[in-house]
């Protein structure tokens, strides 16, 4: 059996079952025939909705014999430079009890736009959302010993895992998107759990609904906006102000996914290591040089010239001492064996650490 959704809408619609392969043949020719009107046509017209088709996961992990999924937040609160965060949510619950033969959508779409289309919705309105925590208890309770699962699954190897799907989702479109100050989104992702407790992505909404008909949503949904604008004004104020990023005041109940900072920070070290190593290389590639006397600059060998005005130093590269001045820096790596106390007063050391040292990438006086 197969689902079909179409891209562009949300709440349920125009969702609808492939149970078999005459239905898959019949919404073949039902799109072919609608590609075929559409091109006879003289008149611009509109392209036709993309649908997505997915296997549907038939043998669900139940709660009290109901069908359900996880809601829970992606937030990208900033995109210059990238901060990703993930939020639990809730738990939405069919009011019937699961049967894949059922005819009826509210026995498979768990949103509560589908459910209040049920009968029964006003006497088990409460009772179609749950809080991460009573989630958590009822699997503690049922399947624990059962499934042989460690305690407290829901919010421990469920949320890592994910979260885990929601970066990975992340970094598959991260290219895509535009990066501009100010620019953030809440994203519902949608997640499901067989029997065997694997843990199914079914899909991930740019729009996803906000309302507070349930006791449950009226504890999640405030503070997941009231936090999301929260973390998104401050992110974007410390950025504008060049001021530092964290702690985050705001942050509560969000968890850090993914810090473009970090990110930024370690190319541009990764491109100055780079740049200084084809300078280490260009140096160590260039012919020696030759002294009256005959002999060549080469490090450590010949004797000593006579006249001190031709003598040369081997220029030597020396390990990173982070957050020291020149001269402490030398004195580390003396101590350390790396360079002799002659090699040291002799002015011509490049140091690794006093080479990147700064932010502006000038070379700090000596």
């Amino acid at each position: 059996m197969w689902i079909c959704k179409p891209t562009g809408l949300n709440q349920g619609r125009g969702i609808f079952l492939l149970k078999n392969q005459q239905d898959v043949a019949k919404l073949r020719l039902k799109l072919q025939s609608l590609e075929d009107s559409q091109a006879n046509r003289r008149t611009p017209h509109c392209q036709t909705q993309a649908h997505i088709v997915q296997r549907y996961i038939q043998e669900p992990l139940l709660l009290n014999d109901r069908k359900f999924d996880v809601r829970s937040y992606l937030l990208i609160a900033c995109t210059a430079p990238y901060m990703v965060f993930f939020r639990h949510g809730y738990v939405r619950l069919t009011c019937e009890v699961y049967d894949p033969s059922s005819k009826n959508l509210s026995a498979h779409l768990t949103n509560q736009y589908m459910q209040k289309k049920n009968p029964l919705y006003s006497q088990l309105k409460e009772d179609t959302v749950w809080s991460m925590e009573s989630f958590n208890t009822y699997v503690n309770d049922k399947f624990q010993v059962a499934k042989g699962l460690p305690r407290d699954w829901v919010l421990g190897a469920f949320a890592k895992r994910m979260q885990q799907i929601m970066t990975q989702c992340f970094f598959a479109v991260k290219a895509k998107l535009n990066q501009r100050p100010g620019f953030f989104d809440l994203i519902g992702c949608d997640f499901m759990v067989d029997e065997d407790f694997k843990v199914w992505l079914l899909e991930m909404n740019c729009n996803p609904a906000l309302h507070t008909n349930c006791e449950v949503l009226k504890e999640v949904i405030p503070r997941t906006v009231v936090e999301t604008l929260d973390l998104t004004l401050e992110l974007f104020n410390k950025c504008r102000l060049g001021k530092k990023t964290f702690p985050l005041a705001s942050q509560q109940d969000f968890v850090l996914l993914y810090n473009g900072a970090l990110e930024h920070v370690c190319s541009q070290r990764n491109n100055r290591s780079e740049f200084y190593q084809k300078i280490v290389d260009k140096n160590h590639r260039t012919e020696p040089r030759r002294h009256k006397d005959g002999t060549d600059g080469k490090k450590g060998t010949g004797s000593p010239p006579d006249n001190p005005l031709t003598e040369v130093t081997a220029t030597v590269t020396l390990p990173l001492h982070p957050n020291t001045s020149v001269d402490e820096c030398l004195k580390n790596c003396q101590e350390e064996d790396h360079i002799t106390s002659s090699q040291t007063e002799s002015k011509q050391l490049q140091c690794w650490d006093c080479l990147t040292a700064t932010d502006d990438g000038k070379q700090p006086k000596t």
